[in-house]
């Protein structure tokens, strides 16, 4: 039955003290009106704050467990890291800067189990973010449809619901820099979603800077495409054709305007090399990351280590690496 399966909720938790007391009080009152089992998971992802100190106070009640990591990993390790370890047949995720609020959290599992989803997402209604937030996230929602072929509107949004088989097979990817809404389309049959109301930010400040919102556009792209590979081929092909062509028309015009003419245009063709040497530089670039991902991928690292898990009934002292069981 719907109403015995259990909720677990996975929030990372990085540098929130300002936020956390607020988020939980409404999260347990969100909850608690379900009448339904349920866990919050809270990860704390190396936070240099007082953090880690609040989650622990949190996990003296029988409901919330907090994963301490050993430094700060970045969202999704944490959020996978959560994953690790849950215990519900329906999970959520959420950020911990209220701006998703936790009220919604029901109208996610009515979507779920009313129309059999596997995986729910989210559309932020009227979404506070500044212009220098919102354009990078629409260039993510227009890539993240093109490489997954999944119509989706709002990648980016961190409040979704998940089946606990998803969970399942995502933990099962022993990768790196992978990027979970994308990755939750491949092993979830049925995907929908629906909007949502989204808030300031309660305190403090966004961890997601433009260089984190290019870093993880680039893992999107990589960790599912080739596509950056494949434009670098065929850009290579239309500049050596254009090169081809341009040699063509250069040697026609030195032979009927003779070699002042040449030596005229001597210029044009440091800036045609020029050119070919940045794409190249370019495409380097663009390849050297790719073995680096590789090279990262063979040394097999782990992509989280759990250090502790406070108010785990099995004693969760030990050092736990991403892939071992819970």
């Amino acid at each position: 039955m719907h109403s015995q399966q259990m909720i677990s909720l996975v929030i990372p938790v990085y540098n929130e003290e300002r936020n956390l007391a607020m988020l939980m009080e409404r999260i347990m009152l969100t909850m608690s009106a379900m009448k339904r089992p349920f866990e919050v998971i809270l990860v704390d992802d190396g936070s240099g704050d007082s953090s880690l100190d609040i989650l622990r106070g949190f996990a003296e009640s029988p409901e919330i467990r907090v994963v301490e990591l050993t430094r700060n990993y970045g969202q999704h390790a944490a959020i996978l890291a959560g994953f690790s370890i849950v215990r519900g047949e329906i999970v959520v995720t959420l950020d911990a800067d209220l701006q998703n609020p936790p009220e919604e959290i029901p109208r996610l599992i009515a979507a779920m189990e009313e129309g059999g989803f596997d995986v729910v997402g989210t559309i932020r209604k009227g979404r506070k973010d500044s212009f220098f937030r919102i354009i990078p996230s629409k260039i993510v929602n227009v890539v993240a449809r093109k490489i997954t072929g999944v119509r989706m509107t709002d990648w980016g949004c961190m409040l979704r619901a998940y089946r606990r088989p998803v969970v399942e097979r995502m933990i099962a990817c022993h990768e790196h820099a992978t990027f979970i809404p994308a990755l939750a389309t491949h092993f979830g049959k049925r995907v929908t979603e629906i909007e949502v109301s989204h808030e300031e930010r309660h305190g403090g400040k966004s961890h997601y800077p433009l260089r984190k919102l290019i870093n993880l556009q680039f893992d999107l792209v990589a960790s599912f495409s080739d596509l950056p590979i494949r434009l670098i081929m065929y850009g290579g092909i239309a500049m050596a054709a254009l090169g081809v062509c341009l040699g063509f028309v250069l040697a026609v015009a030195r032979l009927a305007y003779g070699a002042l003419w040449a030596a005229q245009g001597v210029f044009t063709l440091f800036a045609v090399l020029f050119a070919f040497v940045g794409l190249q530089f370019f495409a380097l670039g663009v390849i050297g990351e790719y073995i680096g991902r590789i090279y990262r991928e063979v040394r097999k690292r782990p992509e989280y280590v759990i250090e502790h898990i406070y108010g785990d009934d099995a004693g969760g002292g030990d050092v736990r690496l991403k892939g071992e069981g819970s």
